[in-house]
């Protein structure tokens, strides 16, 4: 689950990292309202941000810098409502704008590989850290935390001197350790500061002082840890999700959309990742991988079947069951109530096995669906049908 740079900001200030003041507003007037708050407080100039889960925000316009409360209120009426990516802005992060004196990148990812947390920095801030893996792989500083102790003074120290961080050691220390210890309280898969930059400020008696501190933070959550989380879910933004994942979800169906023209309803992972491994060796391609879970009942079947329909791609539907506790009586009413309610004529091929497999076989054949006794000669049918022509 990915959320939003302001929401990630909160969660890096809750363990304790240095993250500038901001405010989050949704209409052109609290934009202005925060800014002339950013304004009182003495900021030279502000930054308005747009807030979507892409990235190129700043390439697209969505962030921009304002010398007082009405050019930030121009600002952001630009932005709010802009399109980047295919994505409507909705919100906007308002802060004071630093005066960035140089900028790194500092990220931690889950190393499944390794099955540990993988800290990872970079003098080369303020770019995809993509862009630099690939064509300065050697620019990248790698270091894995310990699997119980987290991310060690020590270790924290190399990735800082590596950095060129040296006269920033003890913050540089502590946000490194506190990035690790970030990702782990709130089972997180990546949190990403880009930029960490060394910041100029005045002080009370007019001397320069340069700070570390998080300009920015991208923060990707597990799904499946959630539960031990609460509030966390709330953080999740609907706006920017795809309809088919929010549907699929509050159904309790595991969805992913693929870029194939064979939909896929199968119950249990492992039997849909074998469903399609199949559809590909037989010449087609997977539409989606989803999963309607052990039990599924007729009713959770025919929210699978609309999902299935929703993608345009879709020419023909692989429908594969292995009935223990999933009935396939079950399993065949939600198909012939599916098909009832379906927009689209798209060819189905059904293989149902196990629980009540030959009443399913019975319901299906009355109401004249293709049905295959083999996963094989499913997948196979499937293809040819979405080859034959597709939807009708």
């Amino acid at each position: 689950m990915k959320i939003q740079e302001a929401d990630a900001k909160s969660l890096l200030l809750a363990q304790g990292l240095p993250v500038p003041a901001f405010e989050v507003a949704r209409t052109v007037a609290d934009a202005r309202a925060a800014a002339e708050r950013c304004f009182a407080a003495g900021a030279p100039k502000v930054v308005v941000k747009a807030q979507v889960l892409v990235g190129g925000r700043g390439k697209a316009g969505g962030v921009r810098l304002a010398g007082d409360p009405a050019e930030a209120e121009a600002v952001a009426s630009a932005i709010l409502g802009m399109d980047i990516k295919g994505i409507t802005v909705r919100k906007v992060l308002v802060a004071p704008a630093a005066d960035i004196v140089r900028e790194f990148y500092l990220g931690a990812v889950l190393d499944r590989a390794a099955r540990r947390i993988l800290l990872m920095g970079s003098a080369e801030g303020g770019v995809e850290i993509e862009q630099v893996a690939a064509e300065r792989p050697e620019a990248i500083v790698r270091i894995h935390a310990h699997p119980h102790l987290g991310l060690l003074d020590w270790q924290a120290r190399r990735m800082a001197f590596a950095l060129g961080l040296g006269p920033h050691l003890r913050a540089a220390v502590t946000i490194a350790r506190g990035l690790v210890r970030t990702m782990t309280a709130y089972d997180a898969d990546l949190v990403e500061i880009n930029p960490l930059a060394i910041v100029r400020s005045t002080a009370a008696d007019g001397s320069e002082v340069l700070t570390l501190e998080c300009l920015d933070a991208k923060i990707t959550l597990d799904d499946s840890a959630l539960g031990r989380h609460p509030g966390l879910e709330d953080l999740r933004d609907l706006d920017e999700e795809d309809p088919a994942d929010v549907a699929a979800r509050a159904e309790g169906i595991n969805f992913i959309k693929l870029d194939g023209s064979i939909g896929c309803m199968v119950n249990g992972a492992g039997l849909a990742m074998t469903t399609m491994d199949l559809v590909k060796r037989a010449g087609g391609e997977p539409a989606n991988f989803l999963d309607i879970g052990g039990g599924a009942r007729a009713d959770r079947v025919a929210a699978a079947m609309r999902l299935i329909l929703a993608d345009p791609k879709v020419e023909a539907i692989l429908v594969n069951i292995f009935g223990g506790i999933t009935r396939g009586d079950e399993v065949a009413r939600g198909l012939i109530e599916a098909r009832a309610q379906q927009e689209r004529d798209v060819p189905m091929v059904v293989r149902i096995v196990g629980t009540n497999a030959d009443e399913a076989g019975r319901l299906l054949t009355e109401a004249r669906f293709e049905t295959a006794s083999s996963l094989d000669e499913a997948a196979a049918k499937a293809v040819a049908a979405a080859r034959s022509g597709g939807s009708r």
